[in-house]
């Protein structure tokens, strides 16, 4: 029996998140949206791309979450996205409702699901996702490290001219501009980015990386990025289905991790068939482990607002 990928949200990067993973045959995919059309006609679409690229997968688009039951992972993008001048941060409380809205209903219909969150401000919807879902905490995790790691190493490699197969890079903390870039731990073939970088370019490209999506976001003006998060998303999804228990960034809910309590934070994870099966716990600097924690803080404050003003639970 195939697996099952609800996907939340039709827009660019769930309708992305379908295509990649119907044309790597993971699973059979429900596309949800609440725009009637919309999830069908993609959906339709999708299907009929089949023969053509030669993967032989189910797609179904839906207004309703009946077809969705019984589903292996349920990933959550819908919401509203950025536009210039605005930040993850003042999508807060209109995503709230929307991740709130779409949690209940995939728990609903898919109570043994592991869910991954897209939609932003990040790790303040992951918050709500576990706050609604009440899963346990390793079926919770959020898309957001392997997506900044992927634009640090890209930068990295476009710098040094070399590959990005050769590119490893660690990213921990929020999905923001308070991310925090680990360069100590980045390496190309081994080689230690300190060694061939100077401290100059290190500190731009460690800029970039933090305002990787806010540059998208400045070119198309109307949208966000939704190529790359997209194939971040389907990453993991293909660790879990497959249980390859790669280790990636993902945010995952800390409890005395890193001396960060009760929050989900950007740290590399060992993600397998139960979802988070492993948190790791990395021999951080003095400096490094402030930026962390300053992340962490900032992410804190999205979900004490989230706590007060719609009284979502403690």
């Amino acid at each position: 029996m195939r697996k099952k990928v609800t996907v939340i949200g039709a827009g660019n990067v769930g309708a992305n998140c379908a295509l990649r993973i119907a044309e790597q045959e993971l699973a059979d995919v429900v596309l949800v949206d609440v725009v009637d059309g919309i999830p069908q006609g993609k959906g339709l679409d999708l299907l009929q791309s089949g023969p053509v690229q030669g993967y032989d997968v189910n797609v179904t688009g839906v207004n309703d979450y009946e077809a969705t039951a019984g589903s292996d992972i349920v990933v959550i993008t819908a919401g509203f996205p950025r536009k210039p001048g605005m930040s993850r941060d003042d999508l807060l409380l209109a995503n709230y409702e929307v991740v709130r809205s779409a949690t209940e209903q995939a728990v609903r219909y898919s109570p043994d699901s592991i869910l991954i969150v897209v939609t932003n401000p990040l790790d303040a919807m992951c918050q709500t996702a576990f706050w609604v879902s009440r899963f346990s905490k390793n079926r919770v995790v959020g898309m957001a490290g392997v997506l900044d790691t992927a634009r640090f190493r890209t930068f990295i490699a476009q710098e040094l001219k070399v590959s990005v197969e050769n590119v490893t890079a660690v990213v921990m903390g929020g999905h923001g501009d308070t991310m925090v870039p680990l360069v100590r731990l980045s390496n190309v073939a081994g080689i230690p980015l300190t060694e061939l970088l100077d401290q100059g370019t290190l500190d731009r490209l460690v800029d970039r990386t933090r305002n990787g999506g806010a540059e998208i976001v400045k070119y198309l003006k109307m949208g966000s990025a939704y190529y790359a998060p997209s194939a971040a998303t389907v990453e993991m999804v293909e660790s879990i289905l497959k249980d390859k228990k790669k280790v990636l960034p993902c945010a995952a809910y800390l409890e005395g991790e890193y001396g960060i309590e009760g929050l989900f934070v950007g740290v590399p994870v060992k993600l397998g068939a139960r979802g988070v099966e492993k948190i790791y716990e990395i021999n951080l600097t003095t400096e490094e482990r402030t930026m962390l924690h300053k992340s962490a803080e900032a992410v804190r404050e999205l979900v004490e607002v989230i706590r007060k003003k719609m009284g979502a639970p403690a």
